[in-house]
């Protein structure tokens, strides 16, 4: 009967060879007017198979707007998550439907099969699940109301399960969760990592002793560093100016390089004190005026408390160093303050000094960059951003939204943001439960402790800017966008100008107009929750998102954080780590008051101890690994990037990252010391290690 329909009902199992269970599946069809009794799939649910049921309604149904999904433990038998790829439903009449129909037709215009994608693993304890046909679309351009309804209760439910909480007072907030278990399957993920070697830095345990020698510090390189080509570059350069400034450019921490046109008032330096290291014909004001001047000002870290280590003090400094870009295109250090306070006992290092009391500032800047780099660029910047959008994300914008992916009740499919921030929840509890706690690499071995971590994260995130986090007005403020060395610069620009062509052609698909945007009351309550729970009021963070044009460099902005920028400052740390005095997490003496004083034994004195060093080297070498099964950038594996109108946006963008791929892996084949880190090739999609 025409107002008791009968249905076809095909469940595809997902061929994985985990995904099929023992549990037994209940399946309801849900109308605009009504739905079907449960009925149950007797067939069993085997990895790869299809199962048929018939479904006959007891009254009119109107349009099939939902699929009902819930599974049901078997006594006796293992209670298994299941992967669903996609349910099918054919309405039946005289006859079985023909093939050929339009997925997404409602049962009235088209017999055919309307397909409801899954995608996604359900578990019998996790609730019903509820797939819907329809496309991804707005909450206003939603028009059944059934729908509608839907979405609202998804929301709530996720604002059930998903909740936030305050990690450290004055930083972006995290996820409330008291194991990984509560992600269920869909939020968490298999890390599959390559065989490493720390073979070489195991067994150091006991020795809570400073190095005897730099021989023996060659001695743990020669076998932990020597297949490394960037380590060995570092080692043999190290000590070198030139290469002190190419660090700050193209090192593992790029962002805190800035050209000023003003010196600090707190630098003690005068032209008189630098006139020997500029240009015969120059003076500092005139290379001031010329843009030729930069800055390394770690004032974060000024009266950050040190770690205690080994039961010995260890001790922190908050210099700025002063930089000069010369004719020859290099960038080399000038003076170094390690304090930001002058004063008699805070003197002013320049090149001219005693080599050891030079390359000893140098070494102070570079363990004070380690801090910066870890906790701000690195863990801040890239994990913490990413939580805090995640979170959002799952809070605030339900299933059919196109910016979302779907996590509902812990399930998961396919829109925009989620595949570069949902493997953000699990890594950052894991780090937080390890690299972050007693016990941890932070509180045994690095100079920022259990003390110096809310200290550093709060004032660091007071200082983030929205304009910081998007790289072409970071790169333009901070006045290293046209530097010709400055890889980093070049290839972030690249890779941000593809991903933003991207994400502004994606907006477009779903908003006609910039009425549109401000109409969306999803979208507004999502920007809201990530100011509140976010960077403050003074971050520079839109408070509403107004036009097609700010919602696409807003999610650019998280999509590069989460990947690209990941990707440099991440997988890049071991490379410049691994000859330790390029880069010690810690220092085991104050910084020096006076010059002339420092011995070639003092220097290793400062360096961290044989187990401390072996200690973040291990960890360095573990976090540095790419997954054997990373997805590269824009690689998606969700099935709404597999059809029409999205998948042609996916091809021309996967296009573009390649032609830059190819760009900069030609460039790094004609140089002795390339720059890999931002090839796209080379760039996970997500923050998942």
């Amino acid at each position: 009967m025409a107002s008791c329909p009968e249905f076809e009902v095909t469940v595809h199992t997902s061929p994985g060879p985990t995904c099929g269970t023992f549990s037994c599946l209940w399946i309801n069809l849900i109308g605009s007017q009504g739905e079907t009794p449960p009925i149950s799939v007797d067939d069993h649910l085997l990895p790869g198979s299809s199962c048929v049921v018939q479904v006959r309604a007891s009254a009119p149904l109107g349009p099939l707007v939902l699929v009902r999904l819930r599974l049901e433990a078997r006594t006796g038998f293992p209670n298994l998550d299941w992967h669903c790829s996609r349910v099918e439903v054919r309405r039946l009449g005289d006859g079985h439907a023909e093939e050929g129909g339009r997925d997404g037709d409602t049962p009235e215009t088209d017999p055919d099969a309307q397909v409801f994608l899954c995608d996604r693993w359900l578990r019998p304890a996790g609730g019903a699940v509820e797939l819907r046909s329809e496309d991804l679309c707005l909450l206003k351009d939603e028009t059944e109301e059934t729908l509608k309804q839907q979405r609202l209760k998804q929301l709530q439910h996720q604002q059930k399960l998903i909740r936030w909480r305050l990690f450290v007072d004055g930083a972006p907030h995290c996820a409330d969760l008291k194991s990984l278990s509560e992600l269920g399957s869909n939020l968490s993920y298999t890390h599959r990592s390559p065989a490493v070697n720390v073979h070489y830095l195991k067994g150091f345990a006991d020795r809570a002793e400073a190095w005897t020698s730099f021989s023996e510090l060659e001695t743990l390189f020669s076998l932990s560093g020597r297949q490394n080509d960037t380590a060995r570059f570092v080692r043999a350069h190290w000590t070198e100016d030139w290469y002190f400034g190419y660090q700050s450019l193209n090192g593992c921490n790029p962002l805190l390089l800035r050209r000023i046109c003003l010196l600090p008032p707190n630098l003690y330096v005068t032209s008189d004190m630098l006139r020997p290291f500029l240009s015969a014909d120059s003076s500092l004001e005139q290379e001031l005026q010329r843009g030729n001047i930069y800055l390394l000002d770690y004032e974060v870290l000024d009266g950050v408390p040190a770690n205690t280590i080994n039961g010995k003090q260890t001790y922190q400094s908050a210099p700025l160093c002063l930089l000069h870009l010369n004719q020859q295109g290099q960038l080399l250090p000038i003076a170094i303050q390690l304090q930001q306070t002058p004063s008699p006992e805070n003197p002013v290092f320049l090149p001219s000094d005693p080599g050891c009391d030079w390359l000893l500032a140098k070494i102070w800047v570079h363990s004070a960059d380690f801090q910066c780099h870890q906790l701000v660029s690195h863990y801040l910047r890239t994990h913490m951003l990413g939580e805090l959008c995640c979170v959002a994300t799952l809070r605030q914008l339900p299933e059919p939204h196109p910016l979302h992916q779907c996590c509902l009740i812990g399930c998961f499919c396919g829109q925009l943001l989620m595949p570069h921030i949902r493997t953000t929840l699990q890594i950052n509890f894991q780090a937080r439960a390890t690299l972050l706690t007693a016990g941890g690499v932070f509180d045994k071995a690095t100079a920022s402790g259990l003390e110096a971590i809310p200290v550093l994260l709060s004032r660091a995130s007071q200082r983030i800017h929205y304009r910081s986090l998007c790289v072409p007005e970071d790169l333009m403020d901070r006045g290293v966008d046209k530097l010709p060395q400055s890889y980093y610069a070049q290839d972030a620009l690249r890779v941000w100008g593809a991903l933003h062509r991207f994400v502004v052609r994606w907006v477009d698909l779903y908003y006609a107009a910039d009425d549109k945007v401000q109409q969306d009351s999803e979208l507004q309550h999502w920007i809201t929750d990530i100011n509140t729970h976010g960077f403050g009021q003074h971050s520079g963070f839109p408070p509403s998102l107004n036009t097609r044009a700010e919602v696409s460099k807003f999610v650019t902005m998280i999509i590069f954080s989460c990947s690209a920028l990941h990707a440099a400052v991440n997988f890049s740390q071991l490379d410049f780590a691994l000859w330790m005095p390029n880069c010690p997490a810690s220092m085991m003496r104050p910084p020096p008051k006076v010059k002339g004083s420092v011995t070639e034994d003092d220097i290793l004195s400062y360096l961290p101890d044989v187990n401390s060093t072996c200690r973040v080297l291990t960890a360095l070498t573990l976090l540095s690994q790419p997954a054997v099964n990373f997805a590269p950038l824009c690689h998606y594996k969700e099935a709404v990037f597999r059809d029409g109108a999205r998948r042609r946006l996916v091809e021309e963008v996967q296009a573009e990252l390649k032609a830059i791929s190819d760009d900069i892996t030609e460039r790094n084949s004609q140089r002795e010391l390339p720059y890999p880190y931002l090839c796209p090739g080379n760039i996970e999609n997500s923050v998942a290690i």
